[in-house]
């Protein structure tokens, strides 16, 4: 909980103050005395607990002012990095369009003169003054253009070592039935339980 008589995180300031006493109507006073309360929790304790239904009620509150301002606080960074990120684009972009057009114009004239830089072929690699070129063979890659269509032609020309099929858990299935999954080794079906606060929202209402 917090204590009034401490300084309040500088993110939060004020508004977090006001907020709080308009969802709760709970008072810096009301707020003391709540944490004042609290005093009889063992100081050893990991979490601040609540004492009464009341001071579980605010406590729910003042996880919804922290929701909003964290929500609020995330959305602001991911506005600033992006501004950030865009600014930066924006003056790399026209380096990246120069090594573009000039890389393109290298290869032109590398192409065309390419028996005389790899000694009639008898290397990858040209070595130049500035730098160096060279030509490199990508791996092997794979096209398939319409799936189902190569699957079905491989399937009647008995080409079946061209098909990969996985293996794995229906899972779904294991859960119709966990009595019978509860016989196989290693496979067992679990439930746990959560626990949600769900703070009610404050929305302001819209005049036509």
């Amino acid at each position: 909980m917090v204590d009034l008589d401490d300084e309040l995180p500088p993110v939060i300031g004020e508004r977090y103050r006001d907020v709080l006493f308009d969802i709760t109507g709970v008072t810096d006073r009301g707020l003391n005395e709540m944490a004042k309360s609290n005093a009889r929790i063992k100081a050893s304790a990991a979490v601040g607990v609540p004492q009464t239904l009341e001071e579980c009620n605010r406590a729910i509150a003042e996880i919804g002012v922290a929701q909003r301002e964290r929500d609020r606080i995330q959305a602001d960074m991911n506005d600033s990095l992006a501004a950030t990120r865009e600014a930066w684009e924006a003056q790399a972009k026209p380096f990246a369009d120069r090594i573009k057009e000039l890389t393109a114009g290298v290869q032109l004239y590398c192409e065309a003169h390419r028996a005389e830089l790899t000694q009639a072929g008898k290397t990858k690699t040209a070595r130049l003054a500035a730098g160096e070129v060279s030509w490199r063979m990508r791996p092997p890659s794979v096209v398939v253009r319409g799936v189902d269509v190569v699957l079905e032609g491989l399937k009647r020309l008995g080409l079946n070592r061209f098909i990969r099929t996985k293996e794995e858990i229906n899972k779904d299935a294991v859960l119709a039935e966990p009595e019978i999954a509860d016989q196989v080794k290693g496979l067992s079906v679990t439930q746990g339980e959560d626990f949600i606060v769900k703070p009610w929202d404050t929305e302001l209402e819209q005049v036509a």
